[in-house]
This record gives structure tokens, C-alpha cells and sequence, in this order.
């Protein structure tokens, strides 16, 4: 997300990129399902930390799985797109300078970028632990194979980041800033039929 004013001290909405806001609305979708279905099998057929009184869903696994490999085919392109076009908004080389600026706006700001790169990095190692899973290990009790214990500690590691995520988004922008990523609205320069070129220009 871009920087913009901290929350409290504007209450107009920014504007997105529109490339942005469907890359990023596709891929919070996919996160969101994949967490609550990757609760869902733990839930089912594990537990040891915990259970909650779910309605048992026999093909549980494959609808994880189905997320979890729509994630793995899309994460990339949302990556790519905030790498090489919205790099603004990940962590920055200067970052340990700003960070020592405490309780300053460049400090939040530098702080809501650090969350952003994090949530970025937690998608990989979940797509990662999650290719090395294979899903008849849960159903036969086998829960102690060292990809599935990295996958249940991705999972939490994607949750505890998406919270963090969110909760720097509000500090630095507020509601308004969360109400743009999910706006309909374009500008006629922010044109789906001109994505390609700002592709090639790597401009937003």
C-alpha cells in the first residue's frame, strides 16, 4: 500500500493503482481461504494445541489443497508485480536509519513496509511447506513429518503477519486507506487497457 498520512490526520481515501488493487484483492481472497481451510484440516485431523467444534467435511484436504495451488500459480505474479513495480512499498535499503527515527511518520511508514515485505515472505514459506505436503499423511494419523510441522508454523506465521499487516495499514492510513484497496474506481490514465504498458514501464 502506498504511504500516505498517518491515521487521524486525513479522511480522503487515497487512490490506487487499479493493477494493484485487483492484484491484491485476488490474493488476499485466496490468503483468507487458504487460513481458514488450513485450520479446517488441522482442526479435523490433528488438534493437539487445540480444537474448535467444526462440522467435520470429509473432502476438507482437497479444498485446501485446491486454495493452496490456486495461491502457489498467483502468488508469483502478485510478488513480481510488487518487486518490480510497488517495490515503493516493501522495505526500503535505508530501513534500519528510519527505524532508528522512533514514534516518527517514517518510522510507522518503515514499519508498515517491513510488514508488507514480511506478509510477502510468510506466502512464500506457506507455498513452499505447503508443495512438500502430501495429503494422505493427515488422514492416516501420520502427523509428525517435519513438511507438516513447517506447514502448521507457516500457517501461523502467514496469520500472525496478515494481522500485522492490516493493523500497520490502519496506523499509518486508517480506514480510508483499507477502503481504497477494495474501490472499484479508475482514473482514466489507471485504464485496464493501459497495465501493459505501465508492465513495461514499471511505473504505476
Amino acid at each position: 500500500m502506498t504511504q500516505r498520512p498517518l491515521a487521524g490526520n486525513s479522511k480522503k481515501s487515497p487512490y490506487q493503482p487499479s493493477l494493484l488493487r485487483l492484484l491484491h484483492g485476488i490474493n488476499a481472497l485466496i490468503v483468507l481461504f487458504a487460513l481458514i481451510t488450513g485450520f479446517w484440516v488441522y482442526n479435523t485431523f490433528d488438534g493437539r494445541l487445540g480444537k474448535v467444534p467444526l462440522p467435520r467435511v470429509n473432502d476438507i484436504i482437497g479444498i485446501h489443497g485446491t486454495f493452496g495451488k490456486t495461491f502457489w500459480l498467483f502468488t508469483p505474479l502478485f510478488i513480481l508485480y510488487s518487486v518490480a513495480i510497488g517495490y515503493r512499498r516493501l522495505i526500503q535499503k535505508d530501513f534500519l536509519t528510519k527505524l532508528a527515527q522512533v514514534n516518527t511518520p517514517i518510522w510507522w511508514y518503515t514499519l508498515q513496509r517491513i510488514a508488507n515485505t514480511m506478509m510477502i515472505l510468510a506466502s512464500l514459506f506457506a507455498v513452499g511447506t505447503g508443495l512438500l505436503m502430501q495429503e494422505s499423511w493427515l488422514p492416516s494419523g501420520e502427523l509428525n513429518h517435519t513438511a507438516y510441522l513447517l506447514h502448521l508454523a507457516a500457517w501461523a506465521t502467514l496469520l500472525g503477519c496478515l494481522v500485522l499487516h492490516l493493523l500497520m495499514s490502519v496506523k499509518v492510513g486508517g480506514i480510508p486507506l483499507l477502503l481504497s484497496i477494495v474501490s472499484f474506481k479508475y482514473r482514466a490514465a489507471d485504464s485496464p487497457r493501459l497495465w501493459l504498458q505501465k508492465l513495461r514501464d514499471r511505473r504505476e
